[in-house]
């Protein structure tokens, strides 16, 4: 069985201050994709240690965005970004890493760990959102069309559907739930790549993987589903289980957001 967790950490020394090496104990994920790691090479290095092969790219503007992947498996490749050889502006790094991971059944997993612009509607930030949406759409295409285990996760600052998003009807012109943003989505999906958690547990409300810490959204479970995995469909065919790690109290948290963990399982490949 092959467990892949996603998170964004909302920087990753305050999360290990909080309790996330518990969390990895216990949880043991093979594959762990990161989102606002928010440190240096250095540090988060340090912090995994010598027994993880950790892959990392920091933003070009301190103390904002990083994206890691860590694993224990093989490594065969890594990319970072989505530049295509050209230099990327500073708001796009620190967004996107990718690393072709050998798997126990002999298959090569193409593993993204992504963190998309959260955008501000009506604003040039929301320009930024929808054009770097451009960039991944056209290297969705690419990695679909190899035909190999595809699998992007992370932190994609969109929630799909009305079960994505508890207040949908208060966030109707909210970045992050604009109709523009959520049909890339579903031009995502119907080019083949699938919702990997909402197929597995169906169509309810959430579970919810992200809570403002305004208010008692944690509390009232009043959250968005904005992590995810995006499994091309020979890896979603082997997706057996998913589960939000969603901590037990506001103060047990070590992130505003949830792990989403996925399982795998190689033996029906």
């Amino acid at each position: 069985m092959l467990t892949i967790a996603t998170v964004n950490v909302n920087g990753i020394r305050a999360a290990w201050r909080k309790g996330m090496p518990q969390w990895l104990d216990a949880t043991q994920p093979d594959l762990l994709l990161l989102q606002e790691v928010r440190a240096t090479d250095d540090i988060i290095k340090d912090l995994f240690g010598p027994t993880w092969t950790v892959m990392h790219q920091a933003c070009d503007i301190k103390g904002r965005a990083g994206v890691a992947i860590a694993t224990r498996l093989p490594v065969q490749a890594v990319r970072i970004g989505l530049g295509a050889g050209e230099p990327e502006v500073p708001v796009d790094t620190g967004r996107w890493i990718e690393a072709d991971i050998s798997l126990a059944n002999g298959e090569t997993l193409t593993a993204v760990s992504a963190y998309i612009h959260s955008g501000t509607a009506g604003t040039p930030k929301m320009d930024e959102k929808y054009a770097y949406l451009e960039r991944v759409t056209a290297r969705l295409a690419d990695i679909r069309a190899s035909g190999a285990y595809g699998l992007v996760g992370g932190d994609i600052n969109i929630a799909h559907t009305n079960n994505d998003i508890k207040n949908w009807r208060g966030n109707k012109k909210s970045a992050g739930f604009l109709p523009e943003e959520r049909a890339y989505l579903d031009q995502w999906f119907d080019a083949g790549w699938h919702d990997t958690h909402r197929e597995l547990v169906g169509e309810q409300e959430g579970p919810y993987t992200w809570w403002s810490n305004r208010g008692q959204a944690f509390d009232n479970d009043s959250g968005w589903r904005i992590d995810y995995h995006l499994t091309t469909p020979e890896l979603f065919a082997l997706a057996s289980h998913a589960r939000v790690d969603r901590a037990a109290s506001y103060d047990a948290r070590w992130s505003d957001h949830a792990p989403l963990l996925i399982d795998y399982d190689l033996t029906t490949a």
